[in-house]
């Protein structure tokens, strides 16, 4: 049997879903595999057993526990953020030569500052919101921000998920503690504008027969947006598949699988859109979606009747021998 290390944890704030998603993927992994859970923090990496932490050995991709040392052939990542989302982990495993079931280091580096991934989309062609990258440490002028973007406008980080760091903004004065509230997740941020129109998401995924486009989901919430509390309170309603007509969800499986080769993905990846006036505008890519019981990739192969272990061994025929 294979050993599979299902990297998880990671130095973000998004460390409890990560830990909530890697608890889905190990339950519902083919039990043909033996999966072992490596928490990664910035002290450590480690799995947790019944007499306590057996550390990873970073060097030879190895744990040893049980007078026995195990070999890690295959490796999934589910940290969202840092050091998962943004490809150092990937680039770590293909030094060490261990294959995983994620998109590339370099495409997850790519795909996971928002501000950078949408102007490379919109320089192929897709319609992304207008935006303006900021640094810690460098100047910037808020009535610029307003003049270009307008009001409401979204500020958030670039490289974070689970909707940490973000704020809706409708007054400049409250542009400054935005900003600086976006500034813990990171060292850049992105000032966006507000696109009034319905947001959905489409997920996609490689198969030995080709790529996949899971059924569209539609996102509602009676909070401001779809924020930290919408995602994992319930304050929101998905649903799956999105009642928006078969044109349009044509379209926007259509446009997720020329988003996903074109940024060269590899396993799952999801796409957020906002559509106004019926034209589909990207938010953002997922590269590692979560996949916890409240996630929505989980409730898509729901929806297109594929169970989750038959949706792991799609995968792994498809990337193994890709």
């Amino acid at each position: 049997m294979k050993n599979v290390g299902l990297f998880c944890g990671g130095f973000s704030s998004e460390y409890e879903i990560s830990m909530k998603s890697a608890k889905t993927i190990y339950d519902s992994f083919p039990k043909e595999f033996t999966v072992h859970k490596i928490e990664v923090t910035p002290e450590e990496w480690f799995i947790s057993t019944k007499s306590g932490k057996v550390p990873y050995d970073k060097n030879k991709g190895e744990l040893y526990f049980e007078n026995k040392t195990i070999q890690i052939d295959l490796a999934i990542i589910c940290i969202h953020g840092d050091p998962g989302e943004n490809g150092k982990i990937q680039a770590y495993l293909d030094l060490i030569k261990i294959p995983y079931l994620n998109s590339s280091a370099e495409a997850s580096s790519l795909s996971f500052d928002k501000y950078i991934c949408n102007q490379f989309l919109n320089a192929c062609g897709f319609k992304t919101a207008m935006s303006r990258r900021l640094t810690k440490g460098t100047a910037y002028n808020v009535e610029d921000l307003v003049k270009t973007l307008r009001l409401p406008l979204f500020i958030k980080p670039t490289g974070s998920g689970s909707s940490y760091g973000i704020s809706k903004v409708y007054e400049t004065a409250e542009i400054e503690p935005a900003i600086k509230n976006a500034f813990k997740e990171g060292e850049t941020i992105i000032a966006e504008s507000f696109l009034d129109g319905i947001e959905l998401t489409c997920a996609v995924f490689r198969s030995k027969k080709g790529l996949v486009a899971l059924p569209v989901t539609q996102i509602s919430t009676e909070n401001d947006f779809f924020d930290f509390d919408a995602k994992y309170n319930g304050n929101s309603k998905e649903e799956t598949p999105a009642n928006i007509g078969k044109e349009l969800t044509a379209e926007i499986q259509k446009t997720s699988k020329e988003i996903y080769e074109a940024l060269q993905l590899g396993s799952v990846a999801r796409i957020d859109y906002i559509v106004v006036d019926g034209t589909p505008n990207i938010i953002e890519v997922n590269t590692i979606p979560g996949f916890s019981q409240a996630s929505i990739v989980p409730q898509m192969l729901k929806c297109a009747k594929i169970s989750l272990d038959a949706f792991w061994l799609m995968i792994i025929e498809a990337e193994l021998n890709n």
